[in-house]
């Protein structure tokens, strides 16, 4: 009986440590103010860097033994800000080397090997540099919130009861979990010129449910977080080329891959369909055309969306004949309605995730190849690509 009762026990334990879980939530952000040189906000923990438009935090949270489930949530608010603007979350990697942080804040240079083209700076991994890896990539919807309570309301259209308040966005991003447990920075950045841009809450929530432990190699990131970074109209000019090198062999290894499309004329990157074709030792294991043509569903977030007026035939049940009949109606066309390069105003853009296997330690080559229209005078051309490996 006393060997019985160990057993069960020691079963009991077993189950216990495996399977109990302790969900947690930690809330990062709240109404926390991003602009360009407007309100800072209370949060004295909060810091902000290039007049406003990127704001982080240093958070500490338990480390997982077993590993978790990691979900960011982002709230967003427009504070006066009626614009469509690309937005990133983001987390440091390494504290210990350079990066976008210490660059903005300590008037740091880029190592010349972060640098694609001699001209770009900061957009790959070297020796003493690792870019941000990208936790959320975002559009900020046409003025949710500020011009949400019928300011604008003769642009609603029929089908809408009324302007949502805010967006909200959940993800997945467990990959990332070694990223986000323990001390890290986090950060946010919109792309937003005004002084009275947004404000948004962000919390991160661990399951403490089971999962495989994965690392994370940064490899890209194109967005011009800080000074001292250009439009990143590289792929215009040149294929973006990278060497990575694994210290040891790795298993299950997955390439992420994140790319919009932007550039708002009418002809610009942002409204024409272009390959994104990625090559990892030589070989092609991504070929794609990043598009959206789902926008119209996202019209409840966008109340100051421009909006035109098109003539159309309209097939109806009349109320006389209760037959269908046809007749030419004029209607309401959303700016934020049209189709573009991977995003909508007010969506969130999903990581695109290939299979690369396992790989041998040593050298391995990653080409990115993007067709892409250049910079010319006020056409601001440029496509935001970042990417990092997971692997066991």
């Amino acid at each position: 009986m006393k060997l019985k009762s160990l057993l069960i026990t020691f079963l009991l334990a077993t189950f216990v440590s495996v399977y109990a879980q302790n969900p947690s939530t930690y809330k990062v952000f709240e109404k926390q103010p991003l602009n360009f040189s407007g309100e800072k906000g209370t949060d004295a923990e909060a810091v902000s860097l290039m007049d406003g438009r990127l704001v982080y935090k240093k958070v500490t949270v338990p480390t997982f033994a077993n590993g978790t489930d990691v979900k960011i949530k982002l709230t967003v608010r427009s504070a006066g800000d009626r614009w469509d603007k690309s937005g990133s979350c983001f987390v440091v990697t390494d504290p210990e080397k350079l990066s976008i942080l210490s660059i903005a804040e300590k008037d740091e240079k880029f190592p010349s090997d972060s640098y694609v083209d001699d001209k770009y700076a900061g957009f790959v991994t070297g020796k003493s540099y690792n870019p941000v890896v990208e936790l959320m990539r975002f559009m900020t919807p046409f003025g949710v919130g500020h011009y949400s309570d019928n300011k604008v309301k003769y642009r609603k259209p029929v089908y809408i009861p009324s302007w949502e308040k805010q967006v909200v966005w959940e993800h997945d991003i467990t990959d990332l979990e070694s990223l986000v447990t323990g001390t890290f920075y986090v950060g946010v950045w919109i792309d937003t010129w005004t002084a009275e841009g947004y404000d948004f809450d962000m919390e991160l929530t661990y399951s403490d449910r089971k999962q495989q432990k994965v690392s994370v190699i940064p490899l890209v990131n194109t967005i011009p977080y800080v000074g001292g970074q250009q439009i990143p109209d590289n792929f215009a000019h040149k294929d973006l080329e990278q060497t990575i090198h694994l210290k040891k062999n790795a298993k299950n290894v997955k390439l992420h891959y994140i790319t919009t499309g932007h550039g708002g004329h009418s002809g610009g990157d942002e409204f024409i369909k272009i390959k994104n074709s990625v090559y990892f030792d030589g070989k092609l294991v991504l070929d794609t055309i990043p598009w959206r043509d789902d926008c119209a569903s996202f019209r409840r977030f966008n109340p100051t969306s421009g909006v035109w007026i098109k003539k159309d035939s309209a097939s109806y049940i009349s109320s006389e004949t209760r037959k269908y009949e046809i007749k030419e109606i004029e209607e309401r066309i959303a700016s934020s309605d049209l189709s573009r390069s991977n995003w909508c105003p007010g969506s969130f853009v999903e990581p695109m995730v290939v299979d690369l296997g396992n790989l041998k330690a040593g050298d391995h080559a990653i080409k990115i190849k993007i067709p892409a229209t250049p910079v010319e005078g006020d056409k601001l051309n440029h496509w935001l690509v970042s990417a990092y490996l997971t692997y066991e």
